[in-house]
């Protein structure tokens, strides 16, 4: 699931002072250059604010906005503008979280928190000493912006290669975004040398391919050693191996 353990909302003793917020859709893919739209309902108005917030794993949350219900009018964090994030909302319950022509680096968890008047009150684990006000805390996983893996494909060496000592792998990296990460593996261990890898170059779908090449022993591969390729782009990770015995003989 998407929740963070170091962001769990924990409460108080007494009463719970919120009821749970409904978030939607708890999975959001889109393809990069598009627009996401995500909604929370709040299900309580009791503030006029209402704010986003972004996780990115292993980095400190980041404020995106605040929006005012009464105006409409916005607040962004340190980053973040008007050129492409933008909240609305239809009702004083119901928010939407806009963000146009999706980057790479929008891949993350949102969360949409607001206040609610309580006696009792909530605790936010890791950035309860910047709490504004005192009270009810929620803050609830929204939805993660999954960018779209790439194709991969891996061919193997030709036959006149493997009449030599030394022979090729290509790894074909499509519908991919550029800047991604390209790496092998032989049997499992990282190679650091014989990788040849091209620079990202576009297609016209918008989408970028990478091609990169692995120089082998020609003995390795006839003993059915398996090679791995592995494309990163953050912590999003795609792999596709090949072996001998997995190729169709000639």
């Amino acid at each position: 699931g998407c929740w963070n353990p170091g962001l769990m909302v924990e409460l108080n003793s007494g009463p719970s002072c919120c009821e749970a917020t409904k978030l939607t859709p708890a999975v959001h893919t889109v393809s990069l250059g598009q627009q996401a739209v995500l909604s929370c309902n709040i299900e309580r108005y009791d503030r006029n604010y209402v704010y986003w917030y972004k996780q990115v794993a292993g980095e400190v949350l980041q404020n995106v906005l605040r929006l005012n219900y009464s105006d409409s009018s916005l607040i962004f964090g340190t980053g973040f503008s008007s050129d492409r994030f933008n909240s609305k909302s239809s009702s004083n319950i119901d928010y939407q979280f806009i963000i146009k022509r999706t980057q790479a680096g929008d891949s993350a968890v949102y969360y949409c928190q607001t206040w609610a008047d309580s006696a009792n009150g909530m605790v936010l684990l890791g950035t309860s000493e910047n709490s504004p006000d005192p009270g009810c805390t929620v803050l609830t996983v929204l939805t993660q912006i999954i960018l779209p893996p790439p194709v991969l494909t891996v061919f193997p060496p030709s036959s006149a290669e493997l009449q030599s000592n030394t022979a090729s792998l290509v790894c074909l990296s499509s519908q991919s975004v550029p800047f991604a990460d390209v790496s092998w593996l032989a049997g499992g261990s990282p190679v650091s040398s014989g990788i040849s890898t091209s620079t990202a170059v576009q297609r016209p779908d918008q989408t970028y391919q990478i091609s990169s090449s692995l120089t082998i022993q020609t003995s390795d591969w006839n003993m059915d050693k398996v090679y791995t390729c592995k494309v990163s782009l953050g912590s999003q990770t795609s792999e596709k191996t090949i072996k001998k015995s997995e190729c169709p003989t000639e």
